[in-house]
């Protein structure tokens, strides 16, 4: 895997984790939640930045937003019972696919 996947990979695990602790936070009345908000943004750009010096914005930007929000469903389900019906199952697979075929099939992933 080209290293700026990799920090692409990183920045958007590290999104997801502070999501999560948004969540815990409970609106930033709780203080190593909210703590931890603030650490995994940073490092959640911080790593984009990275990958950024690689690969343009816009493609950066739909990847780390769109894996970000799968990925936080997922966890608030698992984790905060949180249930998704047919039509966010099948919005967060149209999301999914159209990160594959940026992937896939877009010559504009890297430049």
């Amino acid at each position: 895997m080209p290293l700026h996947y990799f920090w692409l990979v990183i920045a958007i695990v590290t999104e997801t984790l502070g999501t999560t602790a948004l969540q815990a936070s409970q609106q930033f009345t709780r203080l190593w939640p909210s703590v931890a908000v603030v650490l995994f943004y940073g490092l959640s750009f911080y790593f984009m930045a990275l990958a950024l010096k690689f690969m343009p914005v816009g493609i950066v930007y739909a990847i780390w937003s769109g894996l970000g929000i799968v990925m936080i469903a997922i966890i608030g389900f698992v984790l905060f019972g949180q249930r998704l019906d047919l039509p966010a199952l099948l919005g967060l697979a149209l999301i999914i696919c159209g990160i594959l075929i940026i992937h896939l099939f877009s010559g504009t992933t890297s430049h």
